[in-house]
């Protein structure tokens, strides 16, 4: 057994060799944070339990099915799945007599990407700035996060107290009559596009704050997903001269481009890079390269300065504008949703190409349930 290097918070040391549960993009991100964090560990198969089509193998590690074939119940098993299936898997798991059994939850998935991160970067020979780790001052600039929130929102199960720099805005308000008692601002104000919420979701909110919005420094979450910040941030971005704070990224196999295609619509990824390689070819080109990473912020959730705000929706929005006039509508609510799942790869590149003229920092993020 290996020590951990992540601290006391893991509840099992690190074996030599392990079992993943789950066979899809959660479990095999955690592979690759664990074996990158423990050079040599062994992941001997991911593990699954209901009839969903699963490949063989990922990679040259075999995919089995827990009534399936011989398992070891002295390996560890690490549960790469959604949170909501936890609990039932662990029962499954301990009724075969596993007893080292470590879900994924939120937590540990801060833990293990902040860690791969700070590797990754310093291999890179880059420095992981994250908003917490940085000196503060005390003078302020006007500043608000807006909060995008719509009708449509399942209740959560724990009540969420909003920060005092956090403002709660209605998305998709042209859509409907109703309006949110706890929404001060709606979507479907001034200079708008309200209208395409059904496909634009949380980027109804960033374009009502482009168009609109009057605060120095700005930024946009979800009701599920808030960033984690220390009280002082914005004191801490200033004193810094951060121009802004982006998720801590996220890794996906096996890059950013056949993961999108993989999971979404291949004909819309291809129609964005046809229109990018068409308004500007070197631009194109880097777009290209940079997708063949596996890094990328998710959840179009940010703060950032207002002259940077404005470069980056100038960019932004005319190739979204021509992916859906070219997609259309899908029936299907999920895929319908297509330029807000481009839009966060987008982002991603946009503050990737301007490494060098924005500094951009990192903070980690919640979801609620």
């Amino acid at each position: 057994m290996r020590k951990s290097v992540l601290g006391v918070w893991e509840k099992v040391e690190m074996a030599d060799r392990i079992y993943i549960f789950g066979a899809h993009s959660r479990a095999q991100t955690t592979a690759v944070y664990l074996q990158t964090l423990y050079p040599g560990l062994s992941v001997e198969a991911y593990l699954y339990n209901n009839e969903e089509p699963n490949p063989e193998k990922i990679g040259d590690v075999p995919v089995v099915k827990l009534d399936k074939g011989k398992l070891y119940t002295n390996y560890p098993v690490y549960i790469g799945t959604r949170g909501i299936y936890h609990e039932e898997i662990t029962r499954e798991l301990r009724g075969l007599g596993f007893e080292k059994i470590m879900p994924v939850d939120a937590g540990l998935d801060i833990r293990l990407r902040n860690a791969y991160l700070e590797r990754r970067y310093a291999d890179a020979g880059q420095d992981f700035l994250k908003i917490d780790k940085l000196k503060a001052l005390e003078d302020s600039v006007p500043a608000a996060v807006y909060v995008a929130k719509s009708i449509y929102d399942a209740p959560l199960r724990r009540q969420y107290l909003e920060k005092p720099y956090e403002k709660m805005i209605q998305v998709g308000a042209a859509l409907t009559e109703k309006r949110l008692a706890d929404c001060l601002v709606a979507d479907n104000t001034g200079d708008n596009i309200s209208m395409k919420n059904r496909q634009f979701c949380e980027l109804t909110a960033l374009y009502w704050i482009w168009k609109n919005a009057e605060e120095e420094i700005v930024g946009l979450e979800h009701y599920r997903r808030h960033f984690i910040l220390p009280p002082d941030w914005l004191e801490r971005m200033l004193v810094n001269e951060v121009d802004v704070i982006l998720p801590v990224p996220l890794y996906v196999a096996p890059n950013l481009r056949e993961n999108y295609r993989k999971r979404h619509e291949p004909m819309d990824w291809d129609y964005m890079m046809a229109y990018l390689r068409e308004r500007n070819l070197r631009e194109a080109q880097e777009a290209e390269a940079f997708f063949e990473r596996n890094l990328y912020s998710p959840c179009n959730m940010f703060i950032m300065r207002r002259e940077v705000l404005d470069e980056l929706c100038r960019w932004l929005f005319p190739v979204l504008f021509a992916a859906e006039e070219h997609g259309g509508s899908r029936e299907d609510s999920y895929d319908n949703r297509y330029p807000g799942f481009l839009s966060e790869r987008l982002i991603s590149f946009f503050f990737e190409k301007n490494r060098k003229k924005y500094k951009t920092i990192y903070s980690d993020k919640n979801f609620l349930d």
